[in-house]
């Protein structure tokens, strides 16, 4: 297969965790015989340095054009407590998903056996913990209307039957194929929007009759996630909720390091790692590139090339266990690795399977 992917490596430790999926890209394309073409372009403070605009409209070119992107992250310190910049490095991750139409961002947690002592929780309520979370992305009050002063300010919560129509449907499809149990988060006690996903949801769930369908509102939701996050498999909810929960969600597995994330719509899907930009560590070659390999992964699975997808599963898999670690997942007393060494030893392990 050839596959056109543009790159887009952005700001903070971005670039040293890009390098290392495109490593393992690259292994995986050379022993399966697939053509891989990386075209760069900027995103976040680099894109406003540079054009001052946080999406060029050459980025949103290369994007259109390729068959993926490859995302790492977006956020500077000079650009933190700044609430009077009308220019932020975080307006061109929202823009590039606007403009693909990337609606629905999947994120999956789950849990390694090997570090289930790194996580805040006890280790018998994670273990075997595995569900996705299925995020609106283009809705709601990150895109409705604003307006603020030094007295007042407001953001305007919208969605239309369409929007939470079309996510719901890519949340039922996730269920089907996993353990076919959908919970739709909501706060239809108080909220219209609410109130209307909750009744989009009863309706569409008479054409899934093979799904458990569950409604729970999202303080419940946040809840039940630390009580028993076994008890989920797959979770949809509107953009705002979404945003919270993926993140208490990445504190199960014992780091944010962990989790790759896909966001997918009409456009040329993203595939990128949850956690941000850590611009304190870049540089420094401390970063865990473990989320960015694992989002390559759901990149070639999601062209249906399943078996080289699990094969940079079980390289991340290996690594973790023979102690190939950054040092936010070493063992005590045992020797933290670099990001440039852990990612060419993942690409290794690739070639040499």
């Amino acid at each position: 297969m050839n596959l056109t992917i543009a790159l887009l490596p952005g700001d903070g430790i971005g670039p040293e965790i890009s390098r290392q999926g495109v490593k393992a890209a690259n292994a995986v394309a050379a022993k399966f015989g697939h053509r891989l073409h990386f075209r760069h372009a900027l995103i976040g403070a680099a894109a406003i340095d540079a054009t001052g605009d946080p999406f060029p409209e050459e980025t949103y070119k290369v994007c259109s054009e390729a068959d993926a992107v490859l995302f790492s992250a977006v956020g500077d310190l000079r650009f933190d407590n700044r609430p009077d910049l009308t220019v932020r490095p975080e307006q061109g991750l929202l823009a590039m998903r606007k403009k693909l139409g990337l609606f629905a961002n999947i994120r999956p947690v789950n849990t390694f056996d090997c570090l289930l002592h790194l996580s805040p929780l006890r280790e018998d309520r994670i273990k075997g913990a595995d569900f996705v979370c299925i995020r609106e992305l283009t809705g709601g009050m990150y895109f409705g209307d604003k307006q603020q002063d030094d007295n007042h300010a407001f953001d305007v919560c919208s969605y239309t039957r369409g929007e939470i129509e079309r996510i719901l449907r890519v949340a039922f499809g996730y269920a089907q194929r996993r353990r076919h149990h959908l919970t739709i988060v909501d706060k239809a006690n108080v909220l219209a929007t609410s109130r209307l996903w909750r009744k989009v949801g009863q309706e569409i769930a008479t054409e899934y009759p093979d799904v458990e369908v569950e409604f729970m509102y999202v303080d419940n939701a946040a809840m039940r996630m630390i009580q028993d996050p076994r008890s989920f498999d797959v979770m949809v909810t509107e953009n705002t909720f979404g945003d919270i929960l993926t993140d208490e969600g990445s504190v199960i597995s014992g780091s944010m390091g962990l989790l790759p994330s896909a966001s997918t719509g009409s456009g040329t899907p993203v595939f990128e790692p949850i956690h941000g930009s850590w611009p304190q560590a870049a540089g420094k070659d401390i970063a865990n590139p473990l989320a960015q390999i694992l989002s390559v992964a759901m990149m070639f699975e999601h062209f249906g090339l399943a078996e080289e997808g699990q094969l940079i599963r079980r390289a991340v898999d290996a690594s973790l266990a023979e102690g190939i670690r950054t040092p936010d997942l070493a063992a005590e007393g045992a020797q933290a690795y670099g990001t440039e060494y852990v990612g060419t030893w993942i690409a290794d392990y690739i070639s040499r399977s």
